[in-house]
């Protein structure tokens, strides 16, 4: 079984339900099917087949998600783009996976522009899956119009352990580094959730994640694989917590997945207030820890839904572990990352890679069917971030180092501890970053708040550092200071302080602890 053809089973069983909900071009099944099929037969034609590569700039909308489908159809991997990156950063993506096409469409055709004067451009094909823009850009291809009204899906010999997809995210050497994951990576992870979740037809689930972040491929496929309807979020509209709120009551969302910084942040704008969002029962989040405050807030407000948190990197697909919460968690409360998915393992290990004793920190390691074949391109990444699994009874079987620190609790759900990089030494004293952060968002002062560390001999390794977004106009650190004391020691408190606006962001949603690094140091320049 291969990832299209789990849309297509749904097409054929619900051909005239719903398929995508937006303004503009909203879709069913037999529609979304139809025009998948006559692209993928176009990028046939122009030589996508098993083993090549199809790159995707265009906006989250109905015509990127029909190019994901006509790109796997085609027996290729797709390769999602963030539209909003640096031409440099793009440029560098599609150097590195020598895509056979650039799948866009014309209202892209100003970044198109600056992006084919990178140096790094090694101009690949451009396939305009809408109207040809104006201005001439060189090999572009008018893929807009095919000749036949109906078509059959183009035979090819795809298998379920080829390439699916290939996500990039930042590598530590300043590179981002393509991960690259399988149809049966997928199909295992999506199968488990859509049970587990119970999605049915008569659901409607949320398009909140960027195409280019891996959140993003559940709630396609979880949503068009069980017949439910995929209601794609305006990127605008995280800006505007309200409005937000308000598109999860007119779309009449039934389940939500998301990073946590956008509940968060409705959280902390009260945007809850005199709502009870009566059509939602499910809410999971990934790929950040969710303040317990917040969490807190939601399940307060909505006692009926069913809260999970996911943990999982790219690398893993998706998800591998899950935990329901039960009931709002207490300020100081320590949410667990819970158990592995179906087909996973999560291992606990020391410096030697020996299991370490329940109750122990050790670092965490995932097996399984999720982890992704490789980095496309980068054999020493590859063998450095995946080795071999003593423990798996199976000689080929590899486990991926996450960079997180865990341990088992008691009753054998697994708790999330840290970054590798998130205990610092400062005035003598070994010191958790999240601790700060949890007592932060418990202090009622701050809508946002994120502690870092940057080098500073004074403080004996690093000082330490929050960046905070007030709930009023004012909040002077010494204030914010004060309160945090009432539940942290003073070797703790954060000895530098800055209020903004807005925390800033990463491509994925996530805040970017890199550029508040950067804030710091440049502080000291």
């Amino acid at each position: 079984m291969l990832l299209h053809e789990l849309v297509s089973d749904a097409a054929e069983r619900w051909p005239d339900s719903l398929a995508l909900s937006q303004r503009e071009a909203p879709l069913s099944y037999a529609e979304l099917e139809t025009a998948s099929r006559r692209l993928a037969k176009q990028l046939v034609a122009h030589g996508c087949r098993r083993g090549e590569t199809v790159c995707i700039l265009i906006p989250k909308s109905s015509s990127a998600i029909v190019a994901i489908l006509a790109v796997l159809r085609s027996g290729a991997a797709y390769v999602p783009l963030d539209t909003a990156s640096p031409p440099a950063r793009v440029a560098e993506i599609v150097r590195t996976c020598r895509p056979r096409l650039v799948l866009t469409v014309s209202s892209g055709a100003p970044q198109l522009a600056e992006l084919v004067k990178e140096p790094s451009w090694t101009s690949p094909p451009l396939g305009f899956v809408d109207d040809m823009p104006d201005a001439e850009l060189c090999g572009a291809l008018d893929l807009s119009n095919p000749t036949e009204p109906h078509t059959a899906p183009p035979a090819v010999a795809c298998r379920p352990a080829d390439a699916a997809y290939i996500m990039f995210t930042s590598g530590s050497t300043g590179k981002p580094k393509g991960v690259v994951v399988s149809h049966e990576s997928v199909i295992e992870f999506t199968r488990w959730a859509t049970k587990y979740f119970d999605v049915t037809p008569e659901d409607r689930l949320s398009g909140h994640s960027p195409l280019h972040f891996d959140l993003s491929v559940y709630d396609v496929f979880g949503a068009l694989s069980a017949g439910a309807q995929l209601a794609l979020v305006p990127p605008t509209l995280n800006l505007i917590p309200h409005r937000l709120r308000d598109f999860m009551q007119e779309q009449r969302i039934t389940q939500w997945f998301s990073v946590p910084s956008i509940l968060t942040y409705m959280a902390n704008t009260d945007a809850l207030r005199d709502t009870t969002l009566p059509d939602l029962r499910a809410l999971h989040w990934c790929g950040e820890v969710f303040p317990t405050a917040a969490l807190a807030y939601w399940m307060e407000h909505l006692p009926g839904v069913r809260f999970t948190n996911l943990y999982g990197p790219t690398e893993a697909t998706i998800a591998s572990s899950y935990y329901e919460v039960a009931e709002p968690p207490a300020a100081d409360a320590d949410v667990p990352i819970g158990t592995a998915c179906p087909g996973e393992r999560l291992l606990m290990l020391d410096e030697r890679l020996d299991p370490v004793a329940p109750g122990e920190p050790g670092h965490l390691f995932i097996g399984g069917i999720g982890l992704s074949r490789a980095y496309l391109n980068d054999p020493i990444g590859t063998a450095s971030a995946f080795l071999p699994d003593p423990y798996s009874g199976d000689p080929g079987a590899r486990m991926y180092r996450t960079g997180d620190m865990a341990s088992e609790g008691p009753d054998g759900e697994v708790h999330f501890l840290g970054r590798e990089d998130a205990q610092v030494k400062s005035r003598g004293y070994r010191i958790e970053l999240g601790e700060i952060e949890n007592a932060l968002s418990g202090v009622g002062l701050v809508r946002e708040g994120v502690v870092v560390a940057v080098p500073d001999l004074r403080f004996g390794g690093k000082s330490i550092c929050c960046a905070y977004v007030p709930v009023r106009d004012v909040l002077e650190p010494a204030e914010l200071r004060r309160e945090l004391a009432r539940s942290l020691p003073g070797y703790m408190l954060p000895s530098r302080w800055q209020s903004l606006e807005s925390l800033p962001r990463n491509t994925n949603g996530k805040i970017d602890r890199r550029a508040l690094r950067e804030l710091f140091t440049k502080a000291d320049a």
